[in-house]
């Protein structure tokens, strides 16, 4: 099994989540994150100022799927996720050595 980590835009989120349901992906978790690339940042205007925004707000969303499901998982997340301007996110993809569910204090449960 693998855990499919993506960060996007926090615009763009509703559309990966979307797509991830219509494939028949439910099971993640959802956190508000902040982070910058390599574009360091963004210059805002407010009042006539340019104010520096270095952190800027993300989605990050955490899937443990299986090994067969990651390729069709990340290309959701790259289809639906980008917009073509840096900043769009990444995806990070580490395998997952134990899963062990807390209700049942089942280990390696054979579903995710």
């Amino acid at each position: 099994m693998k855990m499919v980590t993506a960060v996007v835009r926090p615009e763009m989120f509703d559309a990966v989540r979307a797509a991830l349901e219509a494939d028949g992906i439910y099971g993640m978790t959802v956190s508000e994150v902040m982070g910058r690339g390599a574009q360091k940042g963004i210059a805002l205007r407010f009042r006539g100022k340019t104010m520096p925004v270095e952190l800027i707000p993300k989605v990050k969303i955490d899937m443990v799927v299986r090994d067969a499901d990651v390729e069709r998982i990340v290309g959701i997340v790259r289809a639906n996720g980008r917009t073509g301007r840096p900043g769009d996110g990444r995806i990070f993809v580490l395998p997952v050595e134990s899963i062990c569910r807390v209700r049942t204090d089942q280990e390696d449960p054979e579903e995710v």
